[in-house]
């Protein structure tokens, strides 16, 4: 007997990365193996020299099949052993473990936006709906458009066992969020992109679309960001950390450096409007949407808990996201004697 394995990776389009998957038979009682791929296809390696090579990283099991078939991540290598350029996760990997002590968790509030053709779903041809404000955590058909896709794709990400911790309809018609953690990086990371492949398949079978556009639709409507909740065990016990690491992220270099990996279209954006910051300004603040870090209401009540980045983008990679803020909230905590 054998089991369907689905390989999913990251590919190396610029500037923005696709997710791509193929399907390997494996026999029943083995682990998915190192397989290979045809790098000169996915943006990843030149014809003369194609052969990449995909590793196995994390396996979940597959609803979309069903039974006993798997879903499986891969980091890309090179034939030589390397890690492929486009492996963001390769980078990731030894700022999680040198700041592990720390005990980092995320929760990334990821948006995205269905598209039935060139429109959103919701928006009439020809036109637009109403102006924004009745469709976020809306109920109803004339505000919410494409709730049966995002319950099956909700449902397919807890039967893979993927640490989804809430859904809701965002602002303008046809854009949706859900929200994974809280996790380590690297398991936050990962499992975010295994939701957004399960996303894709899902709505696939809808014959919609669903994009990661930070500014889906022009004019007056909110883009689509993934904002990422960030703490250590400090900023869990202790505001002084809270605060420390809100300071952390706006020193002299830090915001430029984190805003432009936080995907393509930031400045579409982060206009200043639409509960955004400037993307070339840095603050923060209590309850505040237009800052670039809120701490929640709560967190200041208790002394304790979490920040809120609002800059990263819908589109951003998770890996990136996570080593930056792990990199440099853990570094200010451990010269601040708060780690």
């Amino acid at each position: 007997m054998s089991y369907k394995a689905e390989y999913i990776w990251i590919d190396g389009t610029a500037p923005t990365a696709k997710l791509r998957s193929k399907t390997k038979i494996v026999a029943d009682g083995v682990e998915p193996p190192e397989w290979g791929f045809d790098g000169s296809s996915t943006n990843q390696a030149e014809g003369h020299a194609s052969d990449r090579v995909l590793s196995p990283v994390a396996v979940f099991a597959d609803p979309i099949r069903g039974g006993e078939n798997k879903l499986v991540l891969c980091e890309v290598f090179n034939t030589d052993g390397t890690p492929h350029e486009s492996n963001t996760r390769a980078l990731l990997r030894p700022v999680a473990e040198r700041f592990a002590g720390q005990e980092p968790l995320f929760g990334i509030e990821q948006e995205y936006t269905f598209f039935e053709g060139a429109r959103p779903l919701g928006f009439p041809e020809g036109g637009f709906p109403a102006p924004q404000g009745g469709y976020y955590c809306g109920v109803g058909a004339d505000e919410i458009h494409g709730r049966d896709i995002v319950e099956e794709h909700l449902d397919n990400c807890l039967t893979a066992g993927l640490g989804i911790s809430g859904i809701n309809a965002e602002v303008m018609p046809g854009q949706w969020e859900f929200q994974v953690g809280p996790l380590s990086p690297l398991e936050v990371a990962d499992q975010l992109w295994v939701a957004r492949w399960l996303l894709y398949r899902t709505a696939e079978d809808h014959k919609v679309s669903a994009t990661l556009d930070p500014k889906p639709a022009k004019g007056d409507w909110n883009g689509a960001g993934a904002h990422t909740n960030f703490s250590t065990r400090a900023m869990r016990e202790g505001y002084d950390a809270i605060v420390a690491a809100a300071e952390a992220l706006g020193k002299e270099g830090k915001p430029l450096e984190h805003v432009k990996q936080y995907g393509v279209g930031v400045e579409d954006r982060l206009t200043g409007a639409h509960e955004t910051a400037p993307w070339d300004q840095y603050s923060y603040g209590v309850s505040d949407r237009g800052a670039s870090v809120r701490i929640p209401w709560q967190v200041e009540r208790d002394k304790k808990g979490y920040i809120e980045d609002r800059r990263p983008n819908a589109n951003v990679d998770p890996y990136v996201v996570t080593r930056l803020l792990v990199d440099t909230c853990c570094t200010e905590l451990e010269s601040a004697g708060l780690a």
